[in-house]
């Protein structure tokens, strides 16, 4: 006679899987039992209203065609396809930031969703006053900080101008900029040049004379020299074989540039070694490339911006097309949601400091450099930088699992970009809304710390996630406003 299945089941050793209340697990315990629990948590960040709209959003397979998940299911596939056609080139550099923009008068563009003054944080106050005194408009600090109080001098988001910049991100009238342009859709975006120096750079909120010079050196000899390079490359220079070559040369093209950086050098030698060129100033130029690399992420951050704008304004779409920090929130933007910005307040960035730094001399995240990572670099693609880790902490293996993970939240690889230690696997890109929020996974970013005193620069680097309360309120609008599709 066979033995019931039950028999020997009761026979082995108990083991369980559990979820929910750990504290009902010890029952189970106390007998000897084998227990697994999940870190798991109800869909919609533990809010019944946002669980619904998920549910909502979702594409239920028995209503093809008919239900609001497949129309954004539809839309993501043509949004995410405009990103991977895209043919990012650098075309031009703008030796004044007013020649793009003529009206734009006494405006100060910075990083992150739009911010006032009174609620800036200390490294981007200290980068208004620098940008107020190396325009001219004041002559000292006090003046410069009282002038950006008066409401005499207008404030507004990079990314609202088609324009991205690092950490703080400001770009006024004077500074030239980084032109490029994605050939298959039109769409252009600027970006500031890298300044060299380290923490005294107005990037990182540092001011004063040093840091002035630093930015008039660009504009007298950095950006013409580089126009000229750029003219005398017919069509320009595309940027996507760039940034696909340094991933795998160990770059993820956002706080690791070495190999772009490099890359760029060549072509840009090769550009300037022209008769009639004084010497001097490109002995200047290719020096700076050569000691600086981070110098590729101006040309890095520009080409994902025009990669990115592409793929807004396509109707239904829950795809993010920027991440941006100015160091008090996060903001995103969804390609079917319009411009407008959804925001959650920003975290400090768990990571690696310099000696006599620490978390508590730390600002919050800051910065619009994360449009790399919305376009499916940085550290969604740090599987292909893992030496980054030595800059931002943690192992080789986080570095793996980052760009695993993210593709749990993403619509799809790019296989423009691929990753050699994960067998060349596209990087995951096209961050969708409805995955962070069913995975419970919130998109990370690597990146550099700030001090949260202005002028005090650079401190440390590490890793960041964006808060979910920008992706469930950008749910709950997306859900609302196409609620009559259903």
């Amino acid at each position: 006679m066979n033995t019931p299945r039950a028999s020997g089941l009761l026979a082995s050793e108990l083991a369980a899987v559990t979820l929910g209340v750990s504290g009902l697990d010890t029952g189970l315990q106390r007998n000897g039992a084998t227990v697994l629990h999940l870190d798991w948590q109800p869909p919609g960040n533990d809010d019944p209203g946002v669980a619904w709209d998920l549910a909502r959003a979702t594409h239920d397979r028995s209503t093809d065609g008919k239900s609001l998940g497949f129309a954004i299911d539809r839309a993501n596939a043509e949004a995410v396809g405009r990103v991977l056609q895209a043919e990012p080139t650098w075309v031009d550099v703008a030796l004044a930031a007013r020649e793009i923009w003529p009206a734009m008068g006494r405006t100060l563009l910075h990083a992150g969703p739009p911010i006032s003054w009174a609620e800036m944080c200390g490294p981007m106050r200290g980068a208004i006053i620098g940008a107020i005194l190396y325009e001219n408009w004041a002559t000292t600090a006090d003046e410069a900080k009282k002038l950006a109080g008066s409401g005499e001098v207008r404030f507004a988001p990079c990314h609202e101008w088609g324009a991205v910049g690092p950490m703080c991100g400001i770009i006024s009238p004077s500074m030239p900029l980084v032109v490029v342009e994605n050939r298959v859709h039109g769409t252009r975006a600027f970006a500031p040049f890298m300044e060299a120096g380290g923490a005294r750079t107005l990037r990182f909120g540092a001011f004063g004379d040093d840091v002035s010079s630093g930015l008039k050196w660009i504009e007298r000899v950095l950006a013409p020299t580089l126009k000229t390079a750029v003219t005398a490359m017919d069509g320009g220079l595309p940027l996507k074989p760039i940034m696909a070559q340094a991933l795998h040369m160990s770059d993820d093209v956002h706080n690791r540039n070495t190999a772009a950086t490099l890359m760029l050098l060549r072509y840009v030698a090769e550009a300037l070694i022209r008769p009639g060129m004084r010497k001097d100033l490109v002995a200047e130029t290719l020096g700076t490339l050569r000691s600086d690399d981070m110098f590729f992420l101006s040309f890095s951050m520009a080409a994902c911006k025009a990669t990115m704008d592409a793929a807004h304004g396509v109707r239904f779409s829950s795809m993010v097309t920027a991440m941006a920090r100015n160091g008090v929130n996060v903001g995103i933007r969804v390609s079917g949601l319009d411009n407008e910005w959804f925001i959650g307040r920003a975290d400090v960035p768990v990571g690696l400091y310099l000696p006599g730094f620490s978390e508590k001399q730390a600002n919050p995240d800051i910065g619009d450099s994360a449009i790399t990572e919305t376009s499916g670099l940085g550290a969604f693609a740090m599987a292909a930088a893992p030496a980054m880790v030595q800059f931002v902490g943690g192992t080789p293996q986080d570095a793996l699992r980052y760009s695993r993970e993210m593709a749990r939240v993403t619509i799809t690889r790019n296989p423009g970009f691929t990753l050699p230690a994960l067998d060349f696997v596209g990087s995951p890109v096209g961050i969708d809304i409805r995955k962070v929020i069913d995975e419970g996974m919130r998109p990370v970013i690597n990146t550099a710390i700030a001090h949260k005193e202005p002028g005090m620069g650079i401190i440390g680097a590490g890793i960041v996630q964006a808060p979910m309360q920008c992706f469930t309120t950008a749910l709950q609008t997306l859900v609302a406003k196409y609620a009559a599709f259903e």
